[in-house]
């Protein structure tokens, strides 16, 4: 996500290292450098060109203490300037109402159907919601099917008149079918077209005419740079949306859209698309959003996806485990699916400060665990409670079984064993201190970003 401007503002730091003071010619030559890069991520060079300027005045007017670098306080004002530039903070989605009428709209292949089911499993897993999702793309013959499909795999009812081809009394008749039948959210589909045309703005203008929903959401595909942000602003001019939805963010994108989308349209980004999972959908953040531009990481979001799937109850039953040295391949394979949930491997580490310029040239596969699992999935139920007697016959028989080699066992084993010991260590309350310091980090990094 946005390594390439990442390297490229990087790099324009370097002219101020080693600098005493800032100047305007110092400055001048690391913002042509910054501007440079804004413009390789696909942003326009009228909304370059003004940011660059407003962090020359910032800059220039500044006084720079002696415990702070110049090279560090540049860091600092066009991390600052770029979080307002993307929004300054996050906007919450409006999902009161009775029920709630969230209406979703944007180009064909935008991602628009994928996205409505996302959102209704973020609703429903996040908000405790009971959404109904609604088919109203009546044109392209597999986005009914398509949508049946997503909400038979979060468990989520879609709503169809497949013989009826108006989207307009779909829509329609599709609130009164969930206020009969006890649904608070509503998530219309629509159909989108391959260009802007008349004849789909009416349709779309119609429906939200009649439907009147708290949000209109328009997804935009992130990759298409420059292109999103012209598309976002003929859409909004005819529906005056409410939020803008970037998908395919974890995709080879400039990020040109994420940056610019907010100040050409005046309207927040709300969500963000970063992978094919259904639960691949992140709040947008403009503040964390930055600091992950800027190489800083993103350690709040980092502590939220694993608070998510953090269980008390399952955590005090590991700790009694941990504490009598019980603890088996079992727990080992539960730990590996716990961090599974929360989201792509790479992406999570990315979020580690430092950790996405390190890994940034690393293919680091979505399915990384598909080996230790084989492997531990290849043990007998003796082997996973009683990791002792894991002989030289019995890893033979494993990796044979699991399609890897003696040396990956001994391998996976070792690192087992190291993480019982230090698990170990941890007991005594040790956990939950774990997750106090995880809270108090998230709750200092919050404060610092107000």
């Amino acid at each position: 996500m946005f390594e390439s401007l990442s390297e490229k503002l990087e790099k324009s730091f370097k002219i101020l290292k080693g600098q005493g003071h800032i100047t305007e010619i110092n400055v001048a030559e690391t913002l042509k450098e910054v501007r440079k890069a804004l413009l390789d991520a696909d942003v326009s060079y009228k909304i370059a060109k003004q940011f660059t300027e407003q962090v020359k005045q910032q800059a220039l007017g500044q006084n720079v203490l002696t415990a702070v670098s110049p090279g560090q306080l540049m860091v600092k004002i066009i991390r600052d300037d770029l979080a307002e530039l993307m929004g300054g903070e996050k906007t919450d989605l409006n999902d009161k109402g009775k029920p709630a009428i969230i209406l979703i709209a944007g180009l064909q292949g935008s991602g628009k159907t994928t996205f409505a089911a996302k959102l209704a499993n973020y609703l429903k897993t996040k908000r405790g919601k009971n959404p109904l999702l609604v088919a109203g793309d009546v044109y392209r013959p597999a986005a009914i099917k398509q949508l049946q499909v997503l909400g038979e795999q979060i468990n989520v009812e879609v709503y169809t008149e497949e013989d009826n081809k108006q989207p307009v009394k779909i829509a329609k008749r599709s609130i009164n079918y969930a206020k009969d039948n006890g649904y608070n959210v509503v998530i219309v589909d629509t159909a989108g077209r391959l260009a802007i045309d008349d004849e789909m703005m009416d349709e779309i203008s119609s429906i939200k005419k009649t439907i009147n929903p708290q949000e209109t959401l328009f997804v935009v595909d992130s990759m298409t740079g420059q292109d999103a942000v012209n598309t976002a602003k003929a859409f909004n001019d005819r529906l005056d949306y409410e939020g803008v939805i970037l998908t395919k963010l974890d995709g080879d994108t400039r990020g040109g859209a994420a940056l610019t989308i907010r100040s050409v349209v005046n309207k927040p980004i709300k969500f963000v698309g970063i992978g094919e999972k259904i639960e691949a959908i992140d709040v947008f953040h403009p503040d964390r959003m930055a600091d992950r531009i800027l190489g800083m990481g993103d350690v709040v979001s980092l502590v939220e996806k694993a608070q998510e799937q953090y269980d008390e109850e399952e955590a005090r039953k590991l700790q009694k485990k941990i504490a009598k040295n019980q603890f088996d391949f079992n727990d080992f394979l539960s730990q590996i699916k716990q961090i599974k949930k929360m989201g792509n491997v790479k992406d999570l580490a990315g979020m580690i400060p430092g950790m996405g310029k390190a890994i940034k040239d690393t293919e680091i596969d979505d399915d990384a665990f598909r080996g230790i699992e084989a492997i531990i999935s290849s043990m007998t139920s003796e082997e996973r409670e009683y990791p002792k007697i894991l002989n030289g016959s019995r890893r033979k028989r494993i990796a044979r079984g699991s399609g890897t080699d003696i040396q990956e066992v001994n391998r996976l084993i070792k690192q087992f064993n190291d993480t019982s010991k230090m698990m170990k260590m941890m007991t005594g309350g040790g956990m939950k201190k774990a997750m106090g310091m995880m809270k108090n980090m998230k709750n200092k990094q919050g404060m610092m970003h107000r």
